[in-house]
């Protein structure tokens, strides 16, 4: 494995015509001071020498080349160009040679195409953009690809959906490693949302206009927030929100991209999480104050999503 250093090192792979919002993402998440973070350090590189063109029509200067992979603990290909165009071989080399040592190598949307062109993501899950979901899937037929998810996270790869997934991405490996506070605080920063609940689906339809109606269900959301140790029934909240069983449903998962329970369960974790961190509450107090039930229910459910207990998740990020 990568020897951590003093700053841990953060390499973004940058190429001519590339998005500056999908250079921003990764940039401002790891190259600008966040209260709870360490600070990076953040080396922007490239293959090609000199200064890049971007698709907004301004050039940026690069002063890193290949060489800064060489010791980068997390790797990151914020995109790429051209899912037709291959990418150049040295940077295909590089991250193969930083995979062995041990280094984080993601891609963000199209930047899976990198990963799967270095075969780093044969066998594995990934995402991608859902728009190139169906190519991605041609191309390569040996990656286990999820076109519904933000995000996935195979441990030392990890691959995210197209464009503002990106940040989910890249709060997701804050939390992952820095725990749950300190990506609130990134989020808060940034001013989105710390883990937006569903996938891309949600997305690749046209959105619900903002009526009323949905005014109604954007309440009942808000509400469930500040009231996860209740117990909920499908009906009771079709009710709250002055909707049948069967609009609600459906309301619900196009607006959140998930279920009912599935999202209620991902917001008692993220509650729990919080809890364990900021306070010294007992697991016991926490289960029940996050509606999980039962000591017992809350260490299943973090040992199923986060493979560790609700006492080791408080020593990582509280120090208790």
């Amino acid at each position: 494995m990568v020897k951590p250093a003093a700053k841990p090192v953060i390499a973004v792979v940058v190429f001519d015509q590339i998005s500056p919002f999908h250079l921003a993402v990764p940039c401002v998440v790891f190259g600008d001071p966040h209260p709870g973070l360490p600070a990076f350090d953040l080396r922007v590189c490239a293959v090609e020498t000199g200064s890049l063109m971007t698709t907004a029509g301004f050039r940026i200067e690069i002063v890193h080349g290949l060489e800064a992979l060489r010791r980068a603990e997390t790797i990151i290909v914020p995109s790429w160009r051209d899912p037709e165009e291959a990418a150049p071989p040295a940077l295909l080399d590089a991250l193969r040679r930083a995979h062995r040592r041990g280094a984080r190598i993601v891609g963000l949307c199209l930047g899976a195409y990198v990963l799967a062109q270095a075969g780093l993501l044969d066998g594995r899950r990934a995402s991608t953009h859902w728009g190139y979901a169906q190519d991605f899937a041609a191309r390569y037929p040996a990656v286990r690809l999820d076109p519904d998810v933000l995000y996935v996270d195979e441990g030392q790869i990890v691959t995210s959906a197209g464009t503002a997934a990106g940040i989910d991405c890249c709060l997701h490996m804050v939390r992952d490693q820095y725990g749950a506070v300190a990506a609130n605080a990134v989020a808060r920063r940034l001013v989105v949302s710390p883990h937006r609940q569903g996938g891309q689906a949600q997305f690749i339809s046209q959105p619900l206009p903002a009526t009323a109606r949905n005014s109604r269900l954007g309440s009942v959301i808000d509400w469930l927030r500040q009231h996860l140790d209740q117990t909920h029934s499908l009906d009771a909240l079709a009710a709250r929100a002055l909707m049948s069983r069967r609009t609600f449903t459906r309301q619900f998962r196009v607006q959140t991209g998930a279920t009912v329970g599935d999202w209620l369960l991902a917001e008692r974790l993220a509650f729990s999480q919080r809890l364990l961190e900021t306070t010294d509450q007992p697991v016991e107090r926490i289960a029940l104050l996050a509606g999980l039930g039962s000591t017992s229910s809350l260490r299943a459910q973090f040992r199923r999503s986060f493979g560790v207990s609700p006492s080791q998740w408080r020593r990582s990020f509280n120090g208790g």
